[in-house]
């Protein structure tokens, strides 16, 4: 599978997610207005923010498909880190709008204790988005896509904040009024949390930053070719779901040029077999 394909598998992922919390938004929105539930109020709020964001996703997956122009010589794949980005943006927005409300609900006088059918509400919805997760996960990993794994780790995020709105909900059962409305700033908090996280990989891709274990494994990689004597430089980075190495090694000055070309041939499999490399550029200087 070439990397269109796994950008147009991704936009499965997207999807799923779009229709998943558009009914979840509403059924949650409903039940925590009749149910008189904050917290399952702010989690619907937060559901129908995420459709936003998946939205946001699956047009940065849909533009990163396009084939390279003369302003884009290496594509559009970045273009669903930028959604990754903007997606970041929104969640921080709405999560700290539930916890201004859930601060001016938790300073009322008087705490309304929210029906239980609330609770189970909120119990469903958080098995639901936990299956979502493990599909998304299991799909961007695969794919090798930032933005599809940021939407499961925010599908997962969204499990546990149901969790806790469903915690929140039977502790006012037993007189603890405050609880559902204290989940529902936890609830916010979690949001935050969750954008930050998928801020921060956003913007290393976008800086061209690159984990330092994985570029170690690259570096044995190519360190076990007997063919090749010095890693003189190693750099690489991330293009939406490209990885890009740039190697200069050293050789035996005696190698012809076919010689040589042989050996970059033999890099260029490898990393591509091991590390998922598409784009491999190297440099050989004689010892």
């Amino acid at each position: 599978m070439d990397s269109y394909d796994n950008l147009k598998a991704g936009e499965k992922g997207a999807w799923l997610s779009i229709f998943t919390y558009i009914f979840l938004s509403i059924a949650k929105l409903t039940s925590g207005y009749l149910g008189n539930s904050g917290a399952l109020l702010a989690d619907g709020l937060n559901n129908s923010t995420d459709v936003v964001a998946s939205i946001a996703v699956l047009i940065g997956l849909k533009i990163a498909r396009r084939p390279p122009d003369k302003n884009h010589l290496y594509g559009h794949y970045r273009a669903e880190t930028v959604a990754s980005l903007i997606a970041a943006f929104i969640m921080v927005s709405v999560g700290i709008q539930v916890i201004i409300e859930a601060a001016k609900n938790l300073m009322e006088p008087g705490n309304v204790v929210p029906d239980m059918f609330t609770g189970w509400v909120a119990l469903g919805s958080s098995v639901i988005m936990f299956f979502v997760y493990l599909y998304n996960m299991k799909l961007g990993k695969r794919i090798k896509s930032q933005s599809v794994q940021a939407a499961a780790k925010d599908n997962l995020s969204d499990s546990l904040v149901s969790i806790g709105a469903f915690i929140g909900i039977v502790g006012s059962q037993f007189g603890l009024g405050w609880l559902d409305t204290a989940t529902a700033i936890a609830v916010g908090l979690i949001i935050i949390k969750t954008a930050i996280g998928i801020f921060k990989v956003a913007v290393l891709e976008l800086t061209d930053g690159f984990d330092v274990n994985e570029l170690d494994e690259i570096r044995k990689t190519v360190n076990d070719n007997p063919k090749i004597e010095e890693v003189k430089t190693l750099k690489a980075r991330m293009h939406g779901n490209q990885t890009f190495v740039d190697l200069v090694i050293v050789t035996d000055d005696h190698l012809n040029v076919v010689e040589s070309h042989q050996i970059t041939e033999e890099i260029e499999n490898t990393l591509k077999e091991k590390h998922d490399v598409q784009h491999a550029h190297i440099h050989i200087e004689p010892r």
